[in-house]
């Protein structure tokens, strides 16, 4: 990524800004994590900065990369695909309270950015754009309370209407006035002020301020100290010192309720607005971002159910997220974290369904659940390795394309002093047949080479249905078709899902095998299990099958042969 100031804001000033700003925040996530007490003391706020960051830049390098790179000047998108790219990517991968409101910050000044179709914008577009951020982001909070991020998204677009000069002397202008906002935060929500910190989701925009300020300067600026603010005075630069004395309770920051909820939301602005009145009704810290069809909805409340309802009734929810903040997160609400004690070990497993999902959880795995057409980023893989809490972690990718991310994934945590094995799985059910043999009493060497060993004896595939006409291994298929994938080449074509099933498991069996492991998915249809299961028994003898639903996992069917 060019690392040269940019003059002008352009579709390259978007990119280095998201890029610098992804490595800004992957520098401050854990002090971020360490400071978070509102609206829930449950040290993520950085995490789920980075992520939604994480999800911009994905989106922002896919339009120089992809087709639609070409559109603007020199051969490069132009800084409306640009910009909108950013605030999608950032739009999908939001992550909890701040990274909504991140996104939403993203979207505002996008809207700008994009508005007229210029190739580039100067220093007063720069204004418009953080004012309409700062505008919208308060507008998306159906709350919004003062001392949060919402108050140093505003004092930033105040400093830079007031500024004179170019694009770097706005960016400048604005960073120093979230600074100023961000030390002053103490002083306006007392929750802050007994835990002795500034707001957490106010640090992060900080990182991203200084972002914009190293993209029109090429400097980072002098970081006016952390996030911690200590009784007599602020640790940031022109902050006022935090009170002594005992706040007034502000009425948030102590107990709540147990779930936030996010989900996807494709619904109509109508809608959208009746949703929020019921979300509204039912719990707090409701964040809902987005237009044109498509909106990001977060919100804590004690009935998760009752959140998706509501957003069934008003649309199409997907990507739903639900957390159960449990007793030590709602009991650290105060700002006095419980400690929980570290497990010796722990499995971290990708899987590519709800079902399987919950048979992983049950056999004590930390999940990470992958969506079709969403395979999850390093840093959610960094995170999930976190929340499993453990000094030795066994990673399952479960899946080939998932290798280098896990490995990024893994070389962080070790950094961090986790010890980390990846066990390079490729599928749901090579990791299933590595779960049936974890014994966490083992020594941890031991136990990943049993773990591998018994992955790499089972063979897989897979039977899915053909998107579109393309080559294959066994020839060239048309949309529609029923395709039987083994170990990842397709190997059969066929037009019936039982009878392709049946011809795969066939060939793999002819290979030997002990045991057929089956996962049905959502689509699968009726009946194709019990005609698998009495093919084995017909044709294989001393060959058991296992069936388990994967739920909406993609494939119609994963197979594994051990």
């Amino acid at each position: 990524m060019p690392q040269v100031p940019q003059t002008f804001f352009d579709a390259l000033a978007v990119r280095t800004w998201c890029g610098l700003a992804l490595r800004a925040l992957g520098r401050a996530r854990e002090e971020i994590d360490a400071i978070n007490v509102y609206p829930v003391a449950d040290g993520d706020t950085g995490t789920n900065l980075y992520l939604t960051m994480e999800s911009a830049v994905t989106a922002v390098e896919a339009v120089f990369t992809g087709h639609a790179a070409g559109s603007g000047p020199d051969g490069t998108p132009s800084l409306a695909d640009a910009a909108r790219a950013m605030a999608h990517g950032a739009l999908i991968g939001a992550r909890g309270n701040s990274g909504t409101i991140l996104a939403q910050l993203l979207r505002g000044m996008a809207q700008v950015l994009a508005e007229g179709e210029s190739p580039r914008t100067d220093a007063e577009g720069l204004r418009l754009a953080l004012r309409h951020a700062a505008d919208s982001a308060r507008r998306a909070v159906a709350h919004p309370v003062e001392g949060t991020v919402l108050s140093v998204a505003s004092a930033a677009a105040d400093a830079a209407e007031a500024a004179e000069g170019d694009c770097g002397t706005v960016a400048r202008a604005a960073h120093r006035g979230a600074c100023t906002a961000l030390a002053a935060t103490p002083g306006q929500l007392a929750v802050l002020a007994r835990a002795g910190v500034v707001d957490a989701g106010g640090r992060g925009l900080v990182a991203v301020l200084a972002a914009l300020v190293e993209t029109f300067t090429g400097e980072i600026p002098v970081s006016e100290g952390g996030g911690r603010a200590f009784a007599g005075g602020s640790s940031l630069a022109g902050g006022a010192p935090v009170s002594e004395e005992p706040c007034a309770d502000d009425g948030h920051g102590s107990g709540g309720p147990a779930f936030e909820v996010i989900y996807l939301l494709e619904a109509e602005d109508a809608a959208v607005d009746r949703l929020r009145r019921r979300l509204d009704g039912l719990g707090d810290s409701l964040v809902v971002v987005g237009g044109d069809g498509l909106w990001n909805v977060h919100v804590h409340v004690d009935d998760a159910g009752a959140a998706v309802e509501a957003g069934v009734e008003a649309g199409r929810p997907y990507r739903i997220r639900i957390t159960h903040f449990g007793a030590d997160d709602v009991h650290a609400r105060g700002g006095e974290r419980a400690p929980r004690e570290r497990v010796q070990r722990a499995v971290v497993a990708v899987v590519p369904g709800e079902g399987l999902a919950g048979l992983y959880t049950e056999a004590g795995a930390t999940t990470v659940l992958a969506r079709p057409g969403e395979p999850p980023a390093s840093g959610e893989l960094v995170q999930a390795v976190r929340r499993a809490h453990a000094r030795e972690v066994v990673l399952l990718p479960n899946d080939a394309d998932l290798r280098h991310t896990a490995a990024a994934a893994a070389e962080q945590a070790r950094a961090e002093g986790i010890r980390v094995a990846l066990i390079p799985t490729r599928s749901a059910v090579q990791g299933i047949a590595a779960l049936a043999v974890h014994e966490p009493e083992r020594r941890f060497d031991e136990d990943v080479v049993s773990m591998t060993s018994a992955a790499g004896a089972t063979r897989y595939a897979e039977v899915a249905v053909a998107e579109r006409q393309s080559w294959t291994m066994a020839g060239i298929c048309q949309a529609g078709d029923v395709l039987g994938l083994i170990e990842g080449d397709v190997a059969v074509i066929g037009a019936d899902v039982t009878a392709t099933a049946e011809t795969v498991l066939d060939r793999m069996l002819a290979a030997g095998g002990e045991l057929v492991t089956l996962v049905l998915g959502d689509e699968a249809p009726e009946g194709v299990a019990e005609r698998l299961e009495a093919r084995v028994r017909e044709a294989y003898l001393a060959v058991d099958t296992v069936v388990y639903h994967g739920g909406r996992q993609g494939a119609l069917l994963l197979i594994g042969v051990e």
